[in-house]
């Protein structure tokens, strides 16, 4: 019976919003007998929002990064979580997917970790959110024949019929470029959200 990865997604974003978190993503690895559940989990807005007003107060810093509070690393790079944020939502979540049967067979490893400062970004709210930070990205399809981009994503463009971004832009300028990159001769390129394969943070430390 095949595992039915949207119904777990839908189920640990239902638990993961009762611990003030969010699911940044979710892969389900390994042979029949050594599966794991690994779940991504950062702290939602309000939390973020939390943890910015405490830095700005300097009160409840002592566990945090210096990167954090000297500014060089910011709170929407950092999932904010802790080990009692991930133990809390194993074990409620564990317990659901038991309960409805989520997956068949009783053989996996569930994980809850953050998503690290090299986190994924898959949804149009996260190339928004991120706006200003580097990236790295691959393409499906080529543009100025190279699938793989890096630079500073400048922000997300509008489509004027639907209101919502479907491409975002790259400052080119904004790193060393590879020899294939730099024969393209251009400072920034445009790329369709449907066209990205994969797109991750670089983490600036």
């Amino acid at each position: 019976m095949a595992v039915k990865l949207d119904e777990i997604r839908a189920a640990a974003q239902r638990v993961a919003a009762s611990h003030g978190l969010d699911v940044v993503d979710l892969e389900f690895i390994g042979p029949t007998k050594e599966r794991t559940l690994r779940i991504y989990l950062e702290k939602n807005a309000e939390g973020r929002a939390k943890l910015k007003a405490a830095i700005a107060a300097g009160e409840g810093v002592e566990d945090l990064p210096e990167s954090l509070i000297e500014g060089t690393l910011s709170v929407e790079q950092l999932s904010g979580i802790t080990h009692e944020d991930c133990a809390a939502f194993s074990r409620d979540f564990g317990v659901l997917l038991d309960v409805e049967d989520l997956i068949p067979g009783a053989e996996y490893t569930l994980e809850a970790s953050s998503p690290g400062l090299d986190r994924k970004l898959s949804r149009q709210q996260d190339f928004e959110r991120f706006a200003g930070s580097l990236v790295k990205i691959q393409t499906f399809e080529p543009i100025r024949n190279n699938r793989h981009w890096q630079g500073r994503l400048a922000g997300a463009a509008a489509n004027a019929a639907t209101g919502s971004a479907d491409s975002i832009t790259l400052d080119l300028n904004a790193v060393k470029q590879n020899s294939k990159t730099r024969k393209t001769g251009v400072n920034t390129v445009q790329i369709a959200l449907g066209n990205i394969e994969k797109a991750q943070l670089v983490p600036e430390i």
